[in-house]
């Protein structure tokens, strides 16, 4: 997750890099991992922008920040795992290491000499001088002057001293190794199965996941399509006799949450500008775009809630609970109230005019079917489905004037949907 600090504030650049995610999302691992790598935003954030090779009098260092974050966030990981998924141990039971400082020290060589895509790049353009109009939106380019020619070892493999630099080969190599390196299927199994369906997914399922991964059926790794339609198509992401397990399914995160809203009922904005302010306060989401906390998002994934009893006693993982607490609970109901029934962002710019549901709110069976089937995939328990009828029925619609009975819909609306989306069977996906 990218953050928006106070040192790296680039709009476009930032909407970029979210829109090369979204673009990249069912291409292959090694593209989406190229493309990352070279977005001058993730360049900013972890600070291998302008990334200098080592001097000969060893006063400089090359930055080691996204050498070791790409390891340990977005293809390795800390220890080296199985094909489950499950970490493999020494003799002692103590878990391996996936990678060494040395390993991490040799891969930053790679990522030196990196920086601002510029047609005419000069030692002005690598430091950010006479920057083009485009470039924190155009993948940055190597400036070879500035690229080590040491020798470059990690994982097993090494990249020979050089008499001249050749940035974009030393880095295809350096992809090449962490894209093959025998962790990253089931690393990136378990991650994206905890994102997507739940926060605690069985060996099993990590493991046919990560098969995927290495081949997709016609001998292709790391396509990213196919391992999505593994994890949302396996047995343990569609078994009505897990959902019902406590320890099944996951926390919504808060925007996730608010953006259901905007999708389900077809939100527009006004402006057309989509003018959504930050929701990070405790007293709103506490959680925005662009604004995790740190390079570890705003959750660890394998993050435990003490002193719970379905959850903690059973050292049961449920990430998204690290950002729970008493004021954020109270700070999404009231953020979503007033969302729903005003309108989100600055002016109220975005909002929805509920068309679909207004036109059977004199039917609250009818109204709460449509929340049942909008936001609850349609296991809407029979107690949620009774309180929401009688909440919605209590509403009472005039027989006139047209205005009175106009408001009367709007609120049966309003009210059916701040009663789903506040349900605990709502805000944990099953």
């Amino acid at each position: 997750m990218i953050s928006l600090t106070t040192d790296v504030v680039d709009v476009r650049g930032a909407a970029s890099y979210y829109d090369m995610l979204t673009a990249s999302a069912f291409v292959n691992y090694r593209t989406l991992l190229e493309r990352v790598t070279l977005h001058p935003m993730m360049g900013r954030y972890l600070t291998y922008l302008a990334n200098q090779k080592e001097d000969a009098a060893g006063t400089r260092t090359p930055d080691e920040n996204y050498a070791r974050e790409v390891l340990q966030l977005m293809s390795t990981g800390l220890v080296e795992l199985n094909p489950d998924g499950t970490p493999k141990l020494d003799i002692n039971n103590r878990p391996l290491p996936a990678y060494t400082p040395a390993d991490i020290s040799g891969l930053a060589k790679v990522f030196t000499g990196l920086s601002w895509y510029n047609a005419t790049p000069t030692n002005t353009t690598f430091f950010g001088g006479n920057r083009a109009a485009d470039a924190s939106v155009r993948p940055m380019i190597f400036y070879n002057q500035h690229h080590s020619i040491s020798q470059k070892a990690f994982l097993g493999t090494t990249i020979p001293a050089t008499a001249t630099a050749n940035g974009a080969a030393d880095l295809a190599i350096a992809l090449d190794t962490l894209f093959n390196h025998p962790n990253v299927g089931p690393f990136m199994a378990r991650q994206m199965i905890q994102r997507l369906v739940t926060s605690n997914p069985s060996p099993a399922y990590v493991q046919r996941v990560a098969e995927v991964f290495n081949n997709n059926g016609s001998g292709v790794r790391g396509d990213m399509a196919a391992v999505v339609t593994a994890i949302l198509t396996d047995t343990e992401a569609r078994s009505a006799t897990l959902a019902d397990d406590p320890g099944y399914g996951k926390l919504r995160e808060p925007v996730l949450r608010m953006t259901h809203w905007m999708r389900a009922f077809g939100a527009t904005s006004t402006t057309g500008l989509w003018r959504v302010q930050s929701t990070s306060g405790n007293t709103s989401l506490g959680q925005s775009p662009m604004a995790s906390p740190s390079v570890f998002n705003f959750f660890r994934p394998g993050y435990v809630p003490p002193g719970t009893t379905e959850l903690g006693s059973r050292m049961r993982n449920a990430p998204e609970f690290q950002i729970v607490d008493e004021v954020t609970t109270a700070g999404y109901v009231n953020t979503m109230n007033l969302a729903i029934t005003s309108g989100l962002g600055a002016s109220n710019d975005v909002r929805s005019a509920y068309a679909a549901e207004l036109a059977i709110a004199g039917n609250a069976d009818q109204l709460v079917d449509r929340m049942n089937r909008l936001l609850l995939s349609g296991q809407m328990s029979p107690t949620l489905r009774s309180r929401v009828l009688s909440a919605v029925n209590s509403i009472v619609i005039p027989a006139s004037p047209q205005s009175a009975i106009d408001q009367a819909r709007l609120n049966r609306v309003r009210t059916a949907i701040l009663l789903v989306m506040a349900s605990p069977e709502y805000l944990v996906q099953r």
